[in-house]
Formats: C-alpha cells, structure tokens, sequence
C-alpha cells in the first residue's frame, strides 16, 4: 500500500515515530502539530487517511475530527490517551473509522491503517449486486438504494450493512459483525455495532428495517423490506 497520510500529533516525538513507522511502510507522510495546520493539510492535499492526536493546543480534537469527516470520506484513526468508552463512542459516532490509545505499538498503528484502508478499497468487478426486498446494493459502484432512492453511506455503514443483507433473515451477532468489518484487533468493543447500527437505521429511514434480536444482535428480514407505518 502507498499514499499520503496526514499525521496531527502534538508531541514531536509521537508525531516523529508514527511518521517513521509509516513511512517504511511506504505512505508518504505530512505531520503537523495543530488542528488548524492539520485541517489546511487535509483540505489542500487530500491524503489517503488521516491519524489524529485528540489532545491537541488549539482545537478540541472531537470537533477537528467532525470538521475532518466533512471534507470526505477520507478514513481517520484517532490516536490519543484518552481510554474511556464514552471517548471511543464519540469518536465513533463523529466518524472515525478507527482507535488507537496510547500507549501503543507502532506495528500495531499500521496494521489497523492497513485494514481501513482495505476495507475503503473498491470492491472487485465481478462481485454482484445484493437486493433484499427493496434494499439493493451494488457492490461495484458501492451504492445503496430504497425502492430506487439513493441512500448515502460511509465505508463502515456500507460495509455493516453489506454483512448483514449477505445474510438476510439470519442473525448476525455482534461479536461476528464486530469481527467481519472492523477485525478482530479492532478495540471498541460490540458497543461500537451498536452505534453503527443506530446510524445506519437513521439514514436508511427506515428503523425497522434492521432487527434487534436482544442478547445476541441483529437481522434484516428476508423478502420485502417493512414500509413505514
């Protein structure tokens, strides 16, 4: 894998090891230590993912993080100190794909960059269309539709509800869910389905269209999708 990664950590240090360890994984890589030199970085260059530090000197690193999810779809790994499930929940919920606490191994930082960008990399042009009912999916173009309206996605949401339609009327647990499209060294934990789930279901518009089987997890009813009431 190659590419431009933007690093915004605000210890040097950090910033240096990160920048080094991906640079011998082959990504070019531009570091800066403010939120607003990171957010300028990203806005004028484009990179393939972005690593971002929370505990940054001028900008709250939750809002650079929503600010960052505006500019695109590019992936985020958040990197921070910050070990609480309500921080990974609401990094989560702001749109990073990812999340790194410190402190942390560096071989470990690639591979989860690795794997997000994996998962954001086109799907291959043989693979098919999957439609449930009215939901259909074109794995090619990576686009969902609704009875023929389009439903705007990111890679994660698309890819959660990918597992689930491949596997209509059939329960797929969290733990399996959590496994298939984050991977098994993913550290948030089910709660992190949970708040996919719950996204996902506010943009389809449609909230009973995924089921909540209590204890265990979720399913998509095989046949036609459930209009609103």
């Amino acid at each position: 894998m190659s590419g431009l990664a933007v690093v915004i950590e605000d210890d040097e240090a950090i910033g240096a090891l990160v920048g080094a360890y991906l640079e011998q994984a082959g990504f070019n890589v531009v570091r800066e230590c403010t939120g607003k030199a990171g957010l300028d970085a990203v806005e004028r260059r484009q990179p393939r993912f972005v690593v971002l530090d929370l505990g940054l000197p001028d900008l709250d690193g939750f809002e650079l993080c929503r600010q960052l999810r505006g500019t695109g779809d590019i992936p985020i790994l958040i990197l921070t100190a910050r070990d609480e499930e309500a921080d990974r929940i609401i990094g989560l919920e702001l749109g990073a794909d990812d999340y790194l606490t410190k402190p942390f191994s560096p071989r470990e930082l690639v591979a989860r960059v690795r794997a997000i960008l994996r998962r954001a990399e086109p799907v291959p042009p043989e693979s098919q269309v999957i439609e449930v009912g009215e939901l259909r999916l074109d794995l090619r173009s990576r686009s969902v539709t609704i009875a023929g309206s389009k439903v705007a996605l990111r890679t994660l949401e698309f890819e959660l509800l990918v597992e689930l339609a491949r596997h209509a009327g059939h329960v797929a647990t969290r733990d399996r869910l959590l496994d298939r499209v984050w991977g098994m060294s993913f550290a948030g934990g089910t709660r992190t389905v949970d708040v996919h789930v719950a996204q996902l279901r506010k943009k389809l518009g449609r909230p009973e269209m995924i089921q909540t089987v209590r204890g265990v997890g979720y399913r998509i009813l095989e046949g036609q999708v459930p209009q609103d009431a």
